[in-house]
């Protein structure tokens, strides 16, 4: 890997994690009568800024310390190593694993599904697949729990190294969601998770936690269910989508902490302690000991919607959680998904809090009293900017596609990635030619050099910004009415495309850019060195989640389609 710095931030010619030779299932994607479209593009460039004005200290760190669509954090530490993992839903390759050992700096150093073998996504819309994973370690080898929604269930992983190879899934005989392992002092195991109560529901979002021994031989669930939660910390408020739980020790104390609220504005994070692992479990007094659902909506810069935490203990015996929370730029809208954030956890009468019910997330906190580390080439966190040159050996494992591909679609070649045509955005049962990367601000740039030829009345290839197959948009080359023309297509939770601007370009080479400002976005262009607008302040609000629905978030870049002879729909 190359790194340089420039006047915009980080420039990284870097690369890794090529989408690996699949396996083939007929009729996953589209057939062509033609030679596939195929494009070519030189580059890829990210710069982008927060919205909010925080600065940290040497001594300080900055939130969310993963910035962008980075869900349902799950943090492990091994002696001096932490690692953090999120839910990837139908992005492949999924469950992105990263490392750091100063719990702020994070590296990405693993897909942990990286095989088309691994997890089959067909069919499925973008906020089903991959949800809540769970990493743990134990005696040399690392474990994934997770749950693979409408394609197979509860599933569990291992590998003897983080960065990989990790296993084929093993199906676990467990129903619900958010599996996750909890390893007690005598030497056994137990799996935690979501799933129906033991009654007929009583309400809208009326689940349980219950706990199941585990063989970590046989990588199987074994002897009786337990009901440990039932509903919430009050079954008679009833709460909602009791979810995401963890078990764990300290001292005397067996403690459970789940999400509850459901993932909105009313979103939070509770505990429970017992004096067994099977309960009974006591909610604590004083919960949520993590929320942002009692401020003011309309304060400046909110984080919002936070919960999902786990806890992870620092050699110095401090004790921080991991969660999720959201930034929206207005009306509670965000574009970039829920993001990563860390803050310190204390105790007082041996329950835990993260933060006073009321008080707002702080955007910079003091640092974990762990040894500084180097300046990371490449941030995840704060403002900064990349260039992907495209020549190393394979993609970085940040680029991610939509859906598990039949074949492989791309490759890297002299300096340019090569996308070649495969199924249309907005098909389900297909994989599309699409290689992205997380729009991780709300302030944000992304431009590509982009060189093609439709051939074909409807054929395209350039950018696309995807929240989903329902909500997405396309800016680059197409061919309308026998013209090669710019064109910028917008899909506002429908069936179908929209037509929003074009213009006649001549050759096949073009620079695209597309500008994010919160719920706005502008698109310009250059050709023969010429520099020109095709459209300002387009509403983009389509693609946040208060409107797209689901649990992702923005991803941006290169696609193509074509060579059917006929238009997408």
């Amino acid at each position: 890997m190359l790194f340089s710095r420039t006047r915009a931030g980080i420039v990284a010619t870097t690369g890794l994690a090529a989408l690996l030779a699949a396996c083939t299932t007929p009729g996953q994607d589209d057939h062509h009568t033609a030679a596939p479209a195929t494009a070519q593009f030189d580059r890829f460039s990210y710069e982008g800024r927060a919205q909010e004005t925080a600065s940290a200290t040497p001594g300080q760190y900055r939130n969310p310390i993963l910035s962008g669509y980075y869900p349902d954090p799950s943090v492990l530490r091994v002696e001096d190593d932490y690692y953090l993992i999120n839910s990837s839903f139908t992005n492949f390759p999924g469950l992105p694993l990263f490392h750091s050992r100063d719990l702020t700096a994070w590296t990405q150093i693993a897909n942990v599904i990286n095989r088309p073998s691994q997890a089959n996504f067909q069919g499925l819309r973008s906020s089903r697949g991959i949800y809540a994973p769970d990493i743990s370690y134990h005696k040399g080898t690392f474990y994934v729990v997770t749950t693979c929604v409408d394609c197979g269930g509860n599933m569990i992983m291992t590998a003897t190294r983080p960065e990989g190879p990790w296993s084929e899934p093993a199906k676990l005989a467990f129903g619900g969601i958010d599996p996750s392992l909890f390893w007690d002092a005598d030497g056994k195991v137990y799996l935690v998770g979501n799933d129906a109560p033991a009654e007929k529901p009583r309400y809208d979002g009326h689940r349980a936690i219950w706990v199941q021994e585990f063989d970590p031989i046989a990588l199987a669930v074994k002897g009786e269910r337990t009901l440990l939660v039932n509903g919430g910390v009050d079954i008679t408020t009833e709460p909602s989508w009791i979810e995401g739980p963890h078990i764990f020790r300290r001292g005397a104390w067996y403690y459970l902490i789940a999400a509850e609220g459901g993932t909105g504005d009313n979103h939070s994070q509770v505990v429970f302690r017992s004096a067994n692992v099977r309960g009974p479990f006591t909610p604590y007094a004083n919960n949520p000991i993590l929320s942002q659902r009692k401020l003011d909506p309309a304060r400046p810069n909110p984080v919002t919607s936070a919960g999902h935490a786990k806890f992870v203990q620092t050699p110095d015996g401090q004790w921080w959680a991991t969660f999720l929370a959201t930034r929206p730029y207005q009306n509670g809208m965000y574009n970039i998904g829920r993001e990563t954030f860390l803050l310190p956890v204390t105790w007082t009468d041996d329950w835990p809090l993260v933060l006073e019910d009321g008080k707002p997330i702080p955007y910079v906190a003091t640092r974990p009293a762990l040894p500084a580390q180097p300046e990371q080439a490449l941030p995840l966190s704060g403002d900064f900017a990349y260039t992907d040159e495209f020549d190393a050996a394979r993609l970085a494992d940040a680029w991610i596609g939509v859906r598990t591909p039949a074949t492989p679609f791309h490759r890297l070649e002299d300096g340019r990635l090569v996308l070649e045509s495969r199924g249309r955005l907005g098909d389900l049962q297909a994989t599309p030619a699409f290689m992205a990367r997380r729009q991780q601000h709300h302030i944000a740039t992304v431009s590509t050099r982009l060189r093609f030829r439709p051939a074909h009345e409807g054929d395209r290839a350039g950018l696309v910004a995807y929240q989903s197959d329902a909500s997405h948009l396309f800016y680059g080359l197409t061919r309308i009415g026998g013209r090669t023309v710019l064109a910028l297509y917008v899909r506002e939770k429908a069936a179908a495309d929209r037509l929003l601007a074009s213009a006649p370009v001549d050759g096949d080479a073009i620079d695209l850019d597309i500008r994010a400002d919160g719920g706005r976005m502008h698109f310009a262009y250059t050709t023969a060195g010429v520099r020109r607008v095709l459209r300002n302040d387009v509403d983009a609000t389509f693609l946040s989640t208060s409107k797209a629905g689901g649990f992702t978030g923005t991803i941006i870049g290169p696609y193509v389609w074509g060579a059917t002879g006929s238009a997408p729909k």
